[in-house]
C-alpha cells in the first residue's frame, strides 16, 4: 500500500504543479503511470470550478477564454507543452530518422516549435472565448483524466525509444487492463452526467490517437515528449468539440 501512495505522490510531483510532499521511491517508480489519470481528475476538477466561477462572475468572454485556455498549461508546469514543442520541431523538420531524434532531444527551440505553440495558444483561446453560455462545463472535469489515460496506455503499451526514461521500466499487462478500465469508466461517466457533451471525450480520444500515430510513426518509438505532444493536441480537440457541439 505504501508503494502505491508513494507512486501517486511522485506522479503528482512530476506531472502537476499542485503542491505535494517530496517523496521518491525507486520501488514505486513503475506504478507511477497508474496514477496519471487520478492526477488528471484533480486538474479537471479545478478546471470545471474555474469555468463555473467565470460564469458566476459573468466575466467577459475574452477574459474567460484566457483563464480557461491558460489554466491547463500553468497547472502542469508547462511540461506537456515542452514535449509538444520538441516533437513539433522534430516531426516538421522532415529529416532522416536519426536527425529527427537528435532534434527531439535538442534543448534549443526551433522555428517550427515557435509557430506551433503560437497556433496552439491562439486556437485554445479562440475556442474557449467562443463557448456558449449554456455549455456544460462539467465535462472539463473528465478531459484531463481521459487524455492522461491515453498517455499512460501509450507509454505502457507501445515500444519505447532507447533514450526514453520508460525504456527500462516494468510494464505489466495488468497496468494496461487497469488503465483501460479507468478510461471506460471516465467515458461512461461523461455521457451519463453530461449527455451529448460526452462526445467531447470522444474528440479527445480521436485527437490523441491521430497525433500519437503521426509522432510515433515519424520517430519510430514512444517517449514522454510524444506523450505530451499527443495529450496537448487531444485536449485541444476536446475543447473544440466542447464549443461546437
Amino acid at each position: 500500500m505504501k508503494k502505491f501512495l508513494h507512486a501517486f505522490i511522485m506522479c503528482q510531483s512530476m506531472f502537476c504543479s499542485i503542491p505535494a510532499p517530496q517523496v521518491w521511491d525507486e520501488k514505486a517508480k513503475d506504478k507511477m503511470l497508474l496514477f496519471l489519470p487520478v492526477v488528471g481528475l484533480e486538474i479537471g476538477a479545478i478546471w470545471a470550478v474555474l469555468a463555473w466561477l467565470c460564469r458566476l462572475l459573468d466575466l467577459p468572454a475574452l477574459v474567460t477564454g484566457l483563464v480557461l485556455s491558460a489554466y491547463p498549461y500553468i497547472v502542469t508546469g508547462f511540461i506537456h507543452l515542452d514535449g509538444y514543442m520538441d516533437v513539433t520541431d522534430a516531426v516538421k523538420s522532415w529529416r532522416d530518422l536519426e536527425r529527427r531524434r537528435e532534434i527531439l532531444k535538442d534543448s534549443h527551440v526551433g522555428s517550427f516549435a515557435v509557430i506551433g505553440i503560437v497556433l496552439l495558444m491562439l486556437a485554445q483561446f479562440a475556442v474557449f472565448a467562443s463557448a456558449p453560455n449554456d455549455a456544460n462545463y462539467l465535462i472539463l472535469f473528465f478531459i484531463p483524466a481521459v487524455s492522461r489515460c491515453c498517455s499512460a496506455l501509450a507509454v505502457t503499451g507501445l515500444n519505447p525509444m532507447s533514450t526514453s526514461q520508460y525504456a527500462d521500466q516494468k510494464k505489466p499487462k495488468s497496468h494496461i487492463v487497469a488503465l483501460t478500465v479507468m478510461l471506460c469508466i471516465f467515458l461512461a461517466a461523461g455521457f451519463l452526467l453530461c449527455r451529448k457533451y460526452g462526445f467531447v471525450l470522444v474528440g479527445c480520444l480521436a485527437g490523441y490517437g491521430l497525433a500519437l500515430r503521426r509522432a510515433y510513426k515519424s520517430l519510430d518509438g514512444m517517449n514522454g515528449d510524444i506523450s505530451g505532444y499527443a495529450l496537448t493536441i487531444g485536449e485541444l480537440c476536446a475543447v473544440a468539440v466542447y464549443v461546437l457541439i
